[in-house]
């Protein structure tokens, strides 16, 4: 093949050695711009997977990688005046100038065609002569440009400063150094890369940065200049850090990190790899490693597959998933450290837990694992925090909303079940939320329960408009109170314009063919483009609404409930009042943040008033509306801290369904940093707890959003359709056994998990005969083949010893 390669960074040059060593016949020629001693940064970071892919293809590059490597097991995080330090990480890295200089090497040596300050000539020319065009040409990527539209390119600049230098201390592990200064929080990431020197990145947020360096950094650098006003500024702030070792600096700048994505990552025989086809934050790992990888990947698929096309396609389809579910958690991870400011109240165990699990990919049990004394001094702090003597896994740690006590923080989340007739309540209803209670949950909520006939969604939902609904409802809680230790809530909304509708199963959101009414709404703006258009409420109606609202909190009353929950979320009628997206008015209800908020609060009001106090009154939330000028993070703290002003008892923080063209981004706990935000900014410090939900599946992801201080309990819906018994299971596979999770007393016998086959398939345990080397039979024999077996048996020894 004739290859030629845009770039000569890690990726394209790796990839060039991988495909010499596939087939030396291949003429591969490097076009790279830049001398070969011209290399920007400093360290790189490895992870061990990356460590074992290049050990695998190239063992002599790995040689001479290996020689040079820094390798720790340690992250040190320093905050508060406090060193927390985990270990059991694993991390490599090698200086970036190093790493490039054994690439080159190994490319004179294969027969590589590498031509340094050389521009490439035009890719169509490129792609017309060669059999295979590989664009590793950078975050700035002219091919990316070039075919923008076929790669599906999108650039997402993101806020922070930072700055790339290096420090003459060698630091003994990852560290992250997090101060207070006279401008606010800063941040350093730091790990060593050779005996002598160590990254250093100091970033922090815009305002940050307007306060501390705006009267002197250098805004019009030319390549190659550094900006020494600013170097010495760090160098004054964090002295301390430093304990008296110079810095660094390699065309060191201000920067702000920019996010590449591409919906393909190849064009005819053109392909990208590196940060041509993505970009992920680096305080999730290095942008050269995940080139390297994409190296691995593409001379896979080339070795592997009969014609480039197909090549290409196979390197797409198996690489691109794996760069998005890292970009996700680097996404994660980078406005974690965007909003670091909000977690100043955090303790030092608690913030360095937070900072560990910022991405969602590290979890409690995953750090338990690798440290399983930071673990258990996480679990005890957490107790110490709720007031608790002993530590148990935080979620059957006990909970208080209001006055009303909950023996764990796993709720049942609503769900509607569109399974009512006359919006009353029947047997479905008591077996559906009478076995989640049973399934040990602190907490289990009702579906959104209309608060009249044209307030329900569905002709299929509950109500809690007539005294027959409520004595339904009457027979539910009971049953609840009578064999549970579970608390009950109701959920009260009324369905707006997303009203009058089929039931799910029928087709969601679409209009009812018969028996429907006319949707009501903010303003005449329907939920879908094409769906019913609402009729805009008047003030007498709201009226109306307000009154049928305290009626149903009246009613929730005398049925039993333990708690009530105003529905402000999910594009219904009080939702749909707080988004600009749904609210056009031009009234007192409309416009401002302020005047958005009015209606809403005025039928909080009604149902807080029409409560008795030992009954708290929460509110759900639609966070974001994922959809250009809808309701933002910002405003949703906003909002919140309006409700709780009038009296929320907690803050049930979900988002979106509020339009029918938003855009969320979907993934495990993808809703968590909003009740996050809006925990550590606003309720928190207001002793109101924050409920989060949305894609919460395991009791590792409840235990670590609650220990990290993102959320006080966790709601779970589809968690629970899967598994009633979900949190009582959970305790079974966490071997606890406690108040926080009570068995029903005819259930008590299943408390153990049952027992299962050890393995499903039974490995011989003894190699006899030609092909192991001894060393390799000795460890075979000392290994055990899983890790719930012992060791082998002295039969066995002696055998393997008479065999070797």
């Amino acid at each position: 093949m004739r290859i030629a390669i845009i770039g000569g960074g890690p990726g394209g040059l790796y990839f060039a050695v991988l495909m010499k060593q596939l087939d030396p016949t291949h003429e591969i020629t490097v076009w790279e711009r830049n001398a070969p001693d011209d290399t920007f940064g400093f360290g790189v970071v490895f992870s061990d997977e990356t460590i074992a892919g290049i050990r695998a293809a190239d063992p002599a590059m790995l040689a001479g990688m290996a020689a040079e490597m820094a390798h720790w097991n340690d992250i040190d995080i320093h905050y508060g005046g406090e060193v927390v330090q985990v270990g059991g990480q694993g991390f490599s890295a090698l200086s970036r100038k190093r790493l490039l200089q054994l690439l080159q090497a190994r490319c004179e040596a294969l027969g590589v065609d590498v031509r340094f300050r050389t521009v490439a000539p035009d890719v169509e020319q490129l792609s017309a002569e060669y059999d295979l065009v590989v664009a590793s040409d950078g975050l700035n990527s002219a091919t990316r440009a070039r075919y923008a539209t076929d790669f599906g390119a999108s650039l997402d600049p993101r806020r922070s400063k930072y700055i790339w230098l290096a420090t003459d201390r060698v630091f003994e592990a990852f560290t992250f150094v997090v101060k207070q200064t006279p401008y606010g929080v800063m941040q350093i990431h730091g790990y060593p890369f050779s005996a002598e020197q160590s990254t250093l990145i100091v970033e922090m947020h815009p305002d940050v940065w307007e306060r501390g360096f705006a009267d002197i950094a250098s805004s019009d650098l030319r390549a190659g200049q550094n900006d020494e006003a600013s170097i010495a500024r760090i160098a004054e702030l964090f002295a301390d850090e430093l304990g008296g070792h110079g810095i660094q600096a390699n065309n060191s700048r201000w920067l702000t990190f920019t996010t590449v994505r591409n919906d393909r990552w190849h064009r005819g025989n053109v392909v990208l790899v590196g940060d041509a086809a993505h970009t992920a934050h680096f305080s999730i790992g290095s942008g050269t490693k995940l080139a390297l990888e994409d190296a691995l990947a593409l001379a896979a698929a080339m070795n592997e597959n009969a014609d480039v096309a197909s090549a290409l396609a196979a390197y797409d389809g198996e690489r691109r998933p794996v760069v998005l579910s890292t970009q996700r958690a680097a996404q994660a991870s980078l406005e974690w450290f965007e909003n670091i400011g909000q977690y100043t109240r955090q303790g030092p165990l608690q913030f360095a837990f937070n900072l560990l699990t910022r991405s969602r990919r590290i979890t409690r049990e995953g750090l338990a694992l690798r440290d399983p004394d930071f673990a258990a001094l996480i679990d005890a702090d957490f107790a110490a925090a709720v007031g608790q003597r002993r530590p148990a896994p935080a979620m059957f740690q006990p909970a208080r909303i209001g006055e009303l006590e909950l023996a764990n923080r796993v709720i049942v989340s609503p769900m509607d079940m569109y399974s009512a007739t006359e919006g009353v309540p029947n047997d479905f209803h008591l077996v559906h939320l009478g076995s989640k209670a049973q399934g040990g949950a602190g907490l289990v909520m009702t579906e959104m329960i209309g608060t009249s006939p044209t307030g329900r969604i569905t002709l299929g939902c509950t109500g809690l408009y007539t005294d027959e609904q409520a004595a339904a409802y009457r027979r539910i809680v009971d049953f609840v109170h009578t064999h549970s230790d579970a608390k009950i809530g109701a959920q009260l909304g009324h369905s707006g314009r997303k009203g009058s509708t089929r039931l799910m199963w029928e087709g969601i959101d679409e209009p009812l063919d018969e028996g429907g009414w006319q949707p009501v709404g903010p303003s005449a703006v329907p939920y879908k483009e094409d769906g019913a258009v609402p009729r805009e409420i008047e003030r007498t109606e709201m009226d109306t609404i307000i009154a049928e609202f305290a009626a149903a909190a009246q009613r929730a009353d005398s049925a039993g409930f333990d708690l009530v929950e105003v529905h402000a979320a999910h594009g219904y009628l009080l939702s749909s009042f707080l988004s600009p997206l749904a609210n056009r008015r031009t009234d007192e209800y409309g416009g401002s943040l302020e005047n958005r908020l009015r209606f809403p609060l005025e039928v909080f009001d009604a149902v807080r008033a029409a409560l008795p106090e030992r009954i708290p009154v929460t509110v759900r939330l639609s966070a974001v509306d994922w959809a250009p000028g809808g309701v933002e993070i910002d405003d949703a703290v906003a909002i919140a801290s309006a409700f709780i002003d009038h009296g929320a008892a907690a803050i049930d923080v979900s988002s979106g369904q509020v339009v029918g063209h938003e855009a969320p981004a979907y993934g495990r706990s993808f809703q968590a940093p909003f009740a996050d935000a809006i925990r550590n900014r606003v309720a928190a410090r207001r002793g109101v707890p924050v409920i989060a939900v949305g894609a919460i599946s395991s009791h590792d992801d409840v235990n670590s959003l609650i220990l990290a201080g993102r959320a006080d309990l966790c709601a779970l819906g589809r968690t629970h359709l899967y598994d009633p018994q979900f949190t009582l299971h959970a305790a079974a596979e966490q071997d606890y056994r406690g108040p926080g999770a009570a068995w029903p007393l005819p259930y008590r016998a299943g408390r153990r998990k049952p027992p299962t086959a050890r393995t499903d398939a039974v490995r011989p345990r003894l190699h006899l005969g030609g092909v192991a080397e001894p060393d390799a039979l000795v460890h075979r024999r000392w290994t055990p083949s899983a890790p719930s077996e012992s060791l082998p048996n002295t039969e066995s020894v002696a055998a393997a010893a008479v065999a070797h």
